[in-house]
């Protein structure tokens, strides 16, 4: 039996490898039920979740940050689609229950069962219920999805195109790399790691890189994702958080040493979130106390 659990919020590597889990364990089999506990996580009303029952899973693939199972037949179509925001994980079970499970207050949202009893139990941690699960005959019909930016792992994320996407703005990097718009799939935590690999500080306008910057910037992205997502490959569910955490160089590890200066990994605080950064490798050694008061650095 396999099962997991992830704090921080999944990003594109994480959910591309739920999606090649998926792909390995699920596709080809054929659908038993799919079960809503918290009913604050079903996002649509149509179609019914009844019409999964009997429904053979063909593909499993990933949008941004969002997960996609496909269950469509000819003129039919048909996606499960999920989002695990923050506090969100998937958890596959060799053996489900053979009896309905109750809405409670436990962290169980959304249950697939497939038909012999493997499945995979959809969770959330915390107070904040942001976990969203769709069931959609067009993934576009999310307005998520809909919005989101060009794939930095697909062909036409190119340098031309992220300088496109960069020029003009008078946005802070960082802000721009979170931006599900601009570009899908990098959060809070590879934004930060795509950074200090850049050597550029988080608050650096977008606006003022150079040619050679944005080129530089587009090569640590694409490495720095596929890196992820090649530590990621063939991993268990369960394994993914430790495996996250223990590639990541300096988001979370703030007061630790940078792993390629030695200076003090430093942190500045939001109101819901924190990013962390390496003074001597991205601020000119200037240390960013608090956003609201740090002056922009170049």
């Amino acid at each position: 039996m396999l099962q997991g659990t992830i704090v921080s919020v999944p990003e594109l590597p994480e959910v591309e490898a739920l999606a090649a889990f998926l792909r390995e364990r699920a596709v080809g089999r054929v659908i038993d039920r799919a079960e809503v506990t918290a009913i604050s996580v079903l996002k649509t009303y149509q179609p019914d979740v009844t019409e999964l029952s009997g429904r053979t899973i063909t593909g499993a693939s990933r949008h941004g940050k969002f997960l996609d199972l496909d269950a469509g037949i000819p003129g039919a179509p048909l996606h499960v689609v999920m989002h695990l925001a923050r506090g969100g994980w998937l958890r596959w079970r060799d053996s489900l229950p053979d009896e309905r499970s109750r809405p409670g207050k436990g962290p169980l949202a959304f249950r697939l069962r497939l038909v012999g009893g493997p499945g995979f139990d959809v969770t959330e941690a915390g107070t904040k219920k942001r976990l969203a699960v769709y069931l959609v005959t067009d993934p576009a019909a999310i307005p998520g999805v809909a919005r989101l930016g060009p794939d930095p792992l697909g062909a036409s994320f190119t340098v031309e195109t992220l300088a496109g996407l960069l020029a003009g703005r008078r946005t802070q990097v960082k802000g721009l790399l979170r931006d599900q718009a601009v570009i899908a799939g990098i959060g809070n935590a590879y934004s930060d790691e795509v950074l200090h690999a850049a050597r550029m500080s988080p608050f650096r306008l977008a606006a003022t890189l150079t040619d050679e910057e944005v080129a530089a910037l587009h090569a640590v992205i694409v490495t720095t994702l596929r890196e992820a997502v090649s530590r990621s490959s063939g991993l268990a569910a369960g394994d993914l958080k430790s495996e996250k955490k223990a590639g990541l160089r300096v988001h979370g590890r703030a007061g630790q040493p940078c792993p390629v200066c030695g200076d003090t990994v430093r942190e500045v605080s939001f109101a819901d979130s924190a990013l962390q950064y390496c003074p001597t490798c991205q601020t000119g050694g200037k240390p960013l106390a608090d956003r609201r008061l740090s002056r922009l650095l170049k």
